[in-house]
């Protein structure tokens, strides 16, 4: 019932911005407005998951991953990436039951085999807009090593420090930490952030809570 009163409220305040993002969009580089992409869902049923499209169709290689500066970003995708602006068509999943306004990020197709027995409780979780790995994760895209395989870095270290992060959290979330994740995540918006050290490091739940990372500790920035 929160996650609909939520979205409903969110639409109806957020609509003139959402309208006026779809245009600047259709002005820049046509439609469609809306990038959809199946995503994982809970119990790992899949869905549709919407999204402001912020990638150039002409230049886009097909990659799951989106990094900082990236070529194939559009005007006004980089902004929307900056301000994550793009998630806002999410209220509809959420509206739809595919999503809740708290919960774990919902992966795309390509990291379905990432989810081994030991994550898999990740999966009892309806995904989320707001949660840990997104805020700790808040500029993912410049956590990359330069040179690095992506695909390979990402399945590595990023998937399982973010699924240590949920592990941590869920079984023991309550409305008031839910609400809480939604105001750091808004907060989250409106900062630079920072990144955890990831380099060379192989997180698990209890390693991620000892470090203060889901209690929302400093994060050093990554060098790579």
């Amino acid at each position: 019932m929160l996650d609909l009163i939520f979205a409903t409220l969110g639409l109806i305040v957020l609509s003139p911005l959402m309208l006026i993002i779809a245009l600047l969009i259709v002005v820049e580089s046509g439609f469609p407005v809306f990038f959809v992409q199946t995503r994982i869902g809970r119990n790992g049923k899949h869905f549709n998951m919407f999204k402001f499209r912020k990638l150039d169709a002409a230049r886009d290689d097909g990659c799951p991953l989106t990094l900082k500066n990236d070529m194939r970003m559009t005007r006004v995708g980089k902004v929307l990436a900056e301000t994550k602006l793009d998630e806002l068509p999410q209220l509809f999943n959420i509206l739809r039951g595919d999503m809740s306004v708290v919960g774990p990020r919902p992966e795309s197709l390509a990291f379905e085999d990432c989810f081994t027995e030991s994550v898999r409780p990740v999966l009892d979780q309806r995904p989320g807009i707001f949660g840990p790995s997104q805020v700790a994760f808040r500029n993912e895209c410049a956590l990359y090593p330069k040179g690095s395989d992506l695909i390979q870095y990402y399945r590595e270290t990023l998937f399982p420090a973010k699924a240590a992060l949920d592990l941590s959290y869920y079984p023991t979330r309550t409305v008031w930490t839910d609400i809480l994740w939604i105001v750091r995540g808004i907060r989250a918006v409106f900062t630079a952030g920072q990144h955890p050290n990831l380099k060379g490091v192989t997180l698990t739940a209890p390693d991620i809570s000892s470090s203060g990372l889901l209690l929302g500790g400093n994060l050093k920035r990554s060098e790579g």
